[in-house]
């Protein structure tokens, strides 16, 4: 119940089963910004991007592929076997709410001190409340579709006749949080993890692409990159650095980001994705992998070994008993290991010093939410779509310049790899630009949402394809993986409602269809 309840309210009622009130006391900007707070700290828990919610985006995409591990719950998104009982679907669905909840809480403050539009202290929190509201329910209509929808206006929540918002409904009102917060945030923060204008804008453009409003997507992006110097935004020299602790920072790629700053308290502020996706045994980093989220070889073998990009996306070789071994060779050495390469995105460079937390959770990493690149994709596919190849080339093109360029990772080598891309049809160019967003964004929990918002799992796509698709690979060969991906394109675009959540409030079914 707690799913759907605004969270961080005051003065409950607690004889009240079936409702939720709040007395609120006086009204101060200082309470409004520990709800914002809030919201954002709710972002870093490992029930978000961290851990559970990461898992069930990862495992159903084409590119992540169950390792070492046996739970159930992480096997079905891997399988496409999930049901409405699944534990991480059940853990995280509260998170998101809860992420909601303070911005809900904030807003509610922000608004009993009556801004009006000369407030601009108060519009710019209310900005920052509202972003952190349409970036969660964007999270959340593309995984579930129609979900309940609470604003700060939602003051009592009757469980009984609770209903879920057509999504349509919610994808209007993301917008109409994201358009206050472009038009409120200021040009630039401190910081990437507080939104600003360009974040806003980015987000608008990314939710446009996924409802296939090209016209707007090409507007949002374009204004971005227009406005390229105003917002100090920019491609990062070196695509390494955008996964390097230390230099990130400093980076004019990241447009939004989530700051892991190496101190946790539990589960709060934890980098799990260090510990998931690094090797068992290896002892380059100071810390040792679990080797449960691991690609299918195939998606490391198929991909161009002269794109600069592959090199800082893979481990294929590591330390252990202080000797090198390739990842062919990993069980060998090490019983618990995975024969297949492994993410370097959340490891190779995740901390300022060395980690005290075992496994790696207690990382410096950002995750960056969008990025400056993204932008120019967004751009490059939008403008194909309304028939501006010339654009849309150039847009791309100035990315894959980026990757052939090189870096550290390699020595500083530049590539002929990836050739820039001319002449294309509107048709080729469609299909580029989903597999340059998949190399370029490669783990960043982006492509599943891809797949979902294209119907790439159906004709002309099939990238799960038996004979062709990615996921073909990923067999028992290596004595882990569970096989390949049965996908149903009938139900498997969306996930179930939890069941949980129906058992408290009926009046949330009927569930998705097939679940």
């Amino acid at each position: 119940a707690i799913g759907l309840l605004m969270v961080n309210c005051t003065d409950l009622e607690e004889e009240l089963t079936n409702e939720i009130t709040t007395e609120p006391g006086e009204a101060t900007i200082a309470r409004a910004e520990s709800f914002i707070s809030t919201s954002y700290a709710h972002m870093h828990h490992r029930q978000f991007l961290s851990r559970e919610t990461a898992q069930a985006l990862l495992f159903r995409s084409d590119m992540m592929a169950i390792g070492r591990t046996s739970t159930q719950e992480r096997i079905d998104h891997d399988e496409f076997t999930v049901e409405a009982s699944n534990g991480l679907i059940d853990t995280y669905w509260p998170r998101l709410y809860q992420i909601v909840g303070s911005a809900n809480e904030a807003l509610a403050e922000l608004n009993r001190l009556g801004a009006n539009e000369n407030d601009a202290v108060i519009n710019e929190a209310i900005a920052r409340a509202r972003f952190a509201r349409g970036f969660t329910y964007f999270h959340l209509v593309r995984q579930f579709g129609a979900v309940p929808y609470l604003d700060e206006n939602t003051q009592i929540i009757e469980l009984s006749t609770f209903v879920r918002t057509p999504a349509e409904e919610v994808y209007a009102n993301i917008i109409a949080d994201l358009e206050f917060a472009k038009q409120w945030l200021p040009n630039t923060q401190a910081t990437r993890a507080i939104p600003a204008k360009s974040a806003a804008s980015s987000f608008l453009a990314l939710v446009y692409l996924t409802m296939e409003e090209w016209q707007m997507a090409y507007d949002e992006s374009t204004d971005v990159i227009a406005n390229e110097g105003v917002y100090n935004l920019g491609l990062e020299p070196d695509f390494q650095d955008l996964f390097d602790a230390v230099k990130v920072d400093a980076s004019l790629e990241p447009i939004f980001a989530l700051d892991f700053t190496g101190v946790s308290d539990g589960d709060q502020g934890r980098d799990y994705q260090a510990a998931f996706t690094g090797a068992r045994g290896n002892e380059e980093y100071g810390f040792e992998g679990w080797s449960v989220q691991v690609p299918a070889e195939k998606v490391f073998t198929t991909w161009d070994a002269d794109d600069y990009r592959r090199e800082v996306t893979f481990d294929d070789t590591y330390i252990i008993g202080g000797v090198e071994v390739s990842y062919q060779d990993h069980i060998s050495v090490d019983s618990d290991g995975v024969n297949r390469p492994h993410v370097a995105k959340y490891t190779r460079m995740a901390s300022r010093a060395p980690i005290q937390d075992g496994n790696g959770r207690s990382s410096n990493s950002n995750y960056s939410m969008i990025r400056y690149a993204e932008v120019l994709m967004i751009a490059a596919e939008a403008a194909n779509e309304l028939g501006n190849s010339a654009e849309a080339e150039m847009y791309l093109n100035r990315v894959l310049a980026r990757a052939r360029s090189g870096g550290v990772s390699n020595g500083f080598v530049a590539s002929a790899s990836p050739a820039d891309v001319s002449g294309l049809s509107q048709e080729d160019f469609r299909f580029r630009i989903l597999e340059e967003r998949r190399l370029e964004l490669a783990y960043e929990f982006k492509r599943w949402y891809d797949i979902a918002r294209r119907r790439m799992a159906d004709a002309p796509y099939n990238v799960f394809d038996p004979v062709t698709g990615l996921e073909s690979e990923i067999s028992t060969t290596d004595g882990v993986g569970p096989g390949p991906k049965s996908f149903d394109s009938s139900k498997d675009y969306l996930l179930p409602i939890p069941q949980s959540e129906i058992d408290l409030t009926p009046t949330l079914a009927p569930n998705n269809p097939g679940y």
